[in-house]
């Protein structure tokens, strides 16, 4: 290995603002949420609009980020997958655990607009999942042609692909959220929240959402909603 190659120093280009304070409650994925709606916000100079000229013509972009609340020490060759109930171990690099080598992760998102303010750019995405105050590294297109590949097999997380939970939330509960992040609020839930491994159908979970604190229980495949307040 060449040396000069073994050790790469990387600096942030800017960071996520999304709607989730903390890491509970994020989906595992991205793309499952299609309405949830997040920023990136450019430092300079990364800010520059010459940086993003000809953007628009993809819907799609690779985002680059970083696992910034998943610090590790120690290399571990092993994880425990929660969607396999948090007892069975996979090796690291053939699941998408944050417990990595290099702390890095690769989100797929749609490019909503990008918003041109004071001769800055911010872009707007979907279906995103990452908490509020992620640092990004970088930012790629996506090209279907190439990133599309007919036929992957998805190994033991496609078994899981199409899990959902029925959501039931009272209306009175569901005005106290903005509108325009209800269907999105609706949608994280359905994908079941709790951690893999965690069953008990007489606990509350609870998690942030813009600015309100979501509560919550399930029993078999239904998720009802409990609280709903403000933090």
């Amino acid at each position: 290995m060449d040396g000069s190659l073994s050790r790469v120093e990387i600096s942030a280009i800017g960071h996520i603002k999304s709607d989730f304070p903390t890491k509970f409650g994020i989906p595992r994925q991205s793309g499952l949420c299609k309405n949830l709606l997040a920023q990136i916000i450019f430092e300079a100079p990364y800010d520059d609009p010459d940086a993003f000229r000809g953007i628009e013509e993809f819907s799609h972009l690779w985002v680059i980020w970083g696992f910034s609340e998943n610090p590790r020490e120690d290399f571990s060759p092993t994880v425990r997958p929660p969607k396999l109930g948090g007892n069975q171990r996979r090796g690291v690099f053939a699941t998408r655990s944050p417990f990595r080598p290099n702390p890095l992760g690769l989100s797929c998102v749609k490019l909503e607009r990008v918003i041109r303010t004071q001769g800055k750019i911010v872009l707007e995405v979907s279906g995103g999942d990452m908490k509020d105050g992620t640092p990004v590294y970088d930012i790629k297109p996506y090209i279907p042609y190439a990133d599309c590949i007919e036929g992957a097999q998805g190994g033991f997380a496609q078994r899981h692909s199409h899990d959902r939970l029925k959501v039931c939330i009272s209306p009175e509960l569901l005005e106290l959220v903005d509108p325009q992040k209800r269907s999105a609020l609706t949608q994280v839930l359905a994908l079941d929240p709790r951690p893999g491994y965690q069953q008990d159908e007489d606990r509350v979970y609870g998690f942030g959402f813009a600015g309100l604190e979501i509560k919550f229980k399930v029993r078999g495949d239904t998720l009802t909603v409990t609280q709903i307040y403000k933090e």
